[in-house]
């Protein structure tokens, strides 16, 4: 081999170096460059030369770059076969060039650095220690030449430890070798790192305000951050006795570089991670320094001045470490104090309080959210929860959360502080939206369990904010309502306060009942607040909805006061009907959709939750609510059955069969009228008829036009909702002495358990017949002939809502649900809802049957076989986002539901079937699936997450999952009444 060979080659590989890298290079040539080099690399004997020449300093950064790589090629894969005095003149020489043969620290390029250390890792990873004892000599004494060597052995330190421990990325034995070596000499390479730290940072602080001595202090500081990303790659997974050496040396130096603005990220990185050890408690002990006069004083020094510093990237990014770092130190003290360890409450907990409830209080609503945790922990701990400082904190903590529930930052806008920062942290406003909403439902259990320990101030803090808001001017700001003037949008100054202020009371009124006696809870302070809420009267139907929200809130006192419960029925009786503008023919809008939907559940919370309270009552609640269902135009479908679900649920307390059957009787009599009639038997059990009766065959498209067929609609939707809601709610009483006074107990099972019926049996089972026809019939619409039936304004009836199809895909729903501008649906939307929520309800009924009707339900004459005719038919055309809900609303309570007495005669030959059915169905989907998968592997369909292909094949999953579940429930014995409980099964195969 001469030097002329070495040369001529050099050359060439320099020419073709050149004409890769060149962007005027055409694509054949770079091509056969590339060629070249590469088959050079893999064949040539003469490699180790090449790359020695090309990387010498003089040449450009390019072809030092690609020699360099050339000899890491050659450790990689020729090492093994190389003669031993080659691997010595190759070694030698490589650290030859991290001596005298790179340019100064400052000068040379990171990627030159990069892949020199690389170099000098793959040969260790070969040679250390058996053929190279005195690895670490020689990089100490290289580390001894100056700032640019030090550099590079902290960069082969590094590696070197990312390769072994954290990416593991060699043979098991080799890794074994190095690491128990690398833990043995622990001592020395920690003591070497310490020392390389404090040198080049003593000496950087010394020169940096000297102009003339600049390069030199750069020069230490690039030392210094390499010393701590170093650090940062041993720190979690030495022994900890390394890290607290030496009076925990290391970390009170951590300490002090958190005030060094250029090495204070490397450093709140190492603290953090060295903060977050876990392992035995005696270990973390010595941690607890960090909470000691100089470290805290550190700690909170470098917060200020980061945050004084305004919005700058570096800075917010240090903030958001240490931040880190005190929710660590939190987490450790939690873990430390109070277990069997002799550590005492730290001295300095209120400094340490005081610093983090900054962070709680920053406009940045990402820290914010980030101590939530923490804050969780402390309120619940044991030892701490009753210390008085924290319970000092908890006022101050309350007081943050009033300010962090109000929802503002979204980054598009500029409406307050904390928007800035939201354009560092969120990549959009739905983003921003997801985030809050998140983090506003942990603040809500942690406000909780602040609560827990002082009831009486949160309640103080909700009554001021709640009298302010009552009394202060409605604020709509630049951006209200469309429907009319001066109404607030879900941006608007106003409602943003409502709502925040709504959520706060919620969540605190409703622990202080959990939490103080009975003869603690400041009942007149309660109903003073009831009795302004009450009063207080707006037109704006998204305060309405905060108002009505605070009336549910403060509902509890009324147990004190059973006076005013009058007053509550009349608001909210009066919100079920609330209108913006009275007897306006356009569509309502969302918001006022939601008052009167808010309103309903209202009044079937108080009545589920409070029904001795409203017995008394029961009379005026009955003829209101007969009033407003004498107007059939007056309440939609929904409104009228969840009213009529509240008088079921208070017709329980009567304790009396004959007199609840009688009530129950007359309720349903227009529904039994209605559906009996021979009209609906014949639309309910014709296909074709029952498209032409909910006008699925009609031709119009002008959604403002009156629709001929609505009312026709709208009464099939009352009398499902009307027995779902009776076969929901009524019930016989809990108490068995009470359900035997009142002639609900029939006898008892051989098991000796309690037969009751249900008061609503007769008018549900009289109604049955037709419920199966229309299921039926329902499951029949799928057939390719009658679809075929189906008008050209409605083909599309029976497919999936967009709303199912965003849910399926997990697509973020858009953000401005515009609240304020009217729900006009087309045609086609109202008769896809309308085709989508009867099938539900339908399930629904068939689910909470057995649990309601019990015996008389299960001896049902050939049941069974009534539901394989109905429920099963046609099950080849039904779409799986059909069949979903079908298994889990209805088949999964029916088992789940069923005594063992009934598994014969009806579950068997129900699953039987079915189970058959849903295996081959699921065999075949998945086959498709995967062949797909197999064939376009490069294929950009899953590119387009809104495909049809990638929703259908997401819908086979959740099917899956589905039937998994239901095999799930079958198989697995469940234990007295925990019916609900259901395994999660994630596996996605059949």
């Amino acid at each position: 081999m001469s030097a002329e060979q070495v040369s001529g080659l050099c050359e060439q590989l320099v020419k073709a170096v050149t004409v890769i890298m060149d962007p005027a290079s055409t694509q054949r040539y770079r091509l056969e460059a590339l060629k070249f080099c590469e088959e050079f690399k893999e064949k040539c004997p003469i490699c180790v030369p090449c790359g020695l020449k090309l990387a010498e300093k003089t040449q450009t950064a390019i072809v030092r770059h690609f020699g360099l790589q050339i000899l890491e090629h050659v450790v990689k894969f020729r090492w093994n076969n190389m003669p031993r005095l080659e691997k010595v003149y190759l070694k030698n020489n490589v650290m030859g060039l991290i001596s005298n043969g790179t340019q100064s620290i400052l000068e040379e390029e990171s990627h030159i650095k990069d892949v020199l250390s690389r170099i000098v890792v793959e040969m260790i990873k070969r040679e250390w220690p058996q053929h190279w004892p005195d690895m670490l000599k020689e990089l100490d004494t290289l580390s001894k030449q100056g700032e640019t060597q030090t550099e590079l052995v902290m960069f082969i330190l590094l590696r070197l430890a990312e390769d072994v421990v954290t990416f593991q990325t060699l043979p098991t034995q080799r890794r074994r070798d190095i690491q128990q070596t690398l833990t043995q000499n622990m001592e020395k390479i920690f003591s070497f790192l310490l020392t390389a730290l404090q040198q080049n940072v003593n000496k950087y602080r010394r020169m940096k305000t000297d102009l003339a001595q600049e390069p030199k202090a750069q020069a230490n500081c690039r030392v210094g951050i390499a010393a701590l990303n170093t650090l940062a790659g041993y720190i979690d997974w030495v022994a900890l006795s390394h890290i607290t050496a030496d009076n925990c040396k290391l970390l009170e130096m951590l300490c002090l570089l958190l005030n060094e603005p250029e090495l204070q990220i490397g450093a709140a990185e190492c603290l953090l991670i060295a903060v977050s050890r876990k392992g035995k408690l005696e270990d973390r002990k010595p941690l607890m320094v960090l909470f000691g006069d100089v470290a805290m004083h550190y700690i909170l020094s470098a917060a200020q001045t980061a945050d004084g510093e305004g919005l700058v990237e570096k800075h917010y990014v240090f903030l958001k470490r240490l931040c880190q770092v005190l929710c660590a130190l939190g987490s450790q003290l939690c873990a430390l104090l109070g277990s069997d360890s002799d550590v005492e409450t730290p001295a300095n907990v209120g400094k340490y309080l005081d610093s983090f409830l900054a962070f709680t209080t920053h406009p940045s609503q990402f820290l914010r959210s980030s101590t939530q945790i923490t804050w969780g922990a402390l309120f619940r701990h044991e030892v701490l929860s009753r210390d008085p400082l924290l319970l000092a904190m908890i006022p101050k903590y309350l007081r943050a959360s009033m300010t962090n529930l109000v929802k503002v930052g979204f980054p598009s806008k500029a409406d307050s502080p904390s928007c800035e920062y939201s354009r560092f942290d969120f990549d959009s406003d739905e983003d921003f939206n997801a985030f809050f909403n998140s983090f506003r439902a942990q603040q809500g259990e942690v406000m909780r369990m602040a609560c827990r320990l002082d009831p009486r101030t949160g309640f103080q803090m909700a009554g001021e904010w709640l009298k302010y808001q009552l009394t202060a001017p409605v604020d709509t700001g630049p951006m209200n309502s469309k429907t009319g003037e001066g109404l607030c949008s879900i941006f608007s100054p106003s409602f943003v306060q409502w709502d925040a202020m709504t959520f706060f009371s919620e969540s605190v009124i409703s622990q202080m009942f959990r939490t103080l006696d009975k003869d603690e809870i400041p009942v007149n302070d309660g109903i003073d607040l009831l009795q302004l809420v009450l009063n207080f009267e707006t037109k704006d139907p998204l305060i309405l909805s905060c108002v009505l929200t605070n009336v549910s809130a403060l509902f509890p006192f009324v147990t004190y006061r059973p006076e005013y419960l009058p007053q509550v029925l009349s608001k909210l009786f009066a919100s079920v009907t609330f209108e913006v503008v009275e007897e306006s023919k356009a569509p309502r809008t969302r918001a006022v959709k939601n008052v009167r939907r808010h309103a309903c559940s209202s009044i079937i919370k108080m009545c589920r939750d409070y029904p001795q309270l409203v017995l008394p009552n029961f009379e005026m609640l009955y003829n209101h609510v007969k009033q407003l269902l004498s107007n059939e135009l007056l309440l939609t479908q929904m409104e009228k059955c969840a009213l009529m679900e509240a008088l079921v649920l208070i017709s329980n307390q009567f304790k009396d069969y004959e007199r609840q059957k009688a009530f129950l009787e007359e309720l349903m009599a227009p529904v039994a009228g209605l559906w009996l009639s021979a009209e609906m038997q014949r639309v309910l059990s014709d296909p074709e008829a029952f498209i032409s009766y909910v006008g699925a065959d009609n031709k119009i498209a002008d959604p403002v036009l009156e629709d001929p067929s609505g009312l026709n609609r709208s009464r099939i939707s009352f009398c499902v909702y009307t027995i779902l809601g009776v076969v929901k709610r009524a019930r016989w009483p809990a108490a068995m002495e009470e359900a035997k006074a009142g002639g609900f107990l029939v006898g008892f099972m051989p098991s000796g358990t309690p037969i009751y019926r249900n008061p609503c049996t007769e008018q549900v089972l009289k109604l049955f017949d037709n419920l199966l026809a229309l299921i039926r019939t329902h499951n029949n619409l799928y057939m390719p002939e009658m679809v075929a039936k189906l008008g050209e304004t409605f083909a599309k009836a029976l497919d999936m809502l967009e709303v199912e199809k965003n849910a399926i895909l997990g697509l973020p729903q858009p953000l401005l649900e515009l609240y304020d501008s009217p729900v006009y649906k087309t045609v086609l939307e109202r008769m896809q809802g309308f085709f989508c929520t009867l099938y539900d309800n339908c399930f629904h009924i068939l689910g909470n049957a057995g649990p309601s009707m019990q015996q008389d339900f299960y001896t049902v004459e050939g049941l069974a076989a009534q539901l394989l005719s109905s429920a099963f038919i046609n099950l080849n055309n039904i779409p799986d986002y059909r069949l979903r809900p079908m298994l889990r609303v209805f088949v999964k309570p029916l088992v789940l539901s069923c005594p063992p007495e009934y598994y014969e005669t009806l579950v068997c030959p129900m699953l039987g079937p079915l189970f058959t059915y849903l295996h081959m169905r699921l065999s075949q989907k998945w086959q498709v699936i995967n062949q797909r998968s197999m064939l376009c592997e490069d294929d950009a369909a899953d590119d387009n997450p809104e495909s049809q292909e990638m929703l259908e094949e997401q819908l086979v999953r959740l099917l899956t999952r589905e039937v998994m579940d239901l095999i799930t429930v079958c198989c697995v014995s469940k234990k007295g009444a925990e019916h609900n409980s259901t395994v999660a099964v994630d596996g996605d195969g059949e």
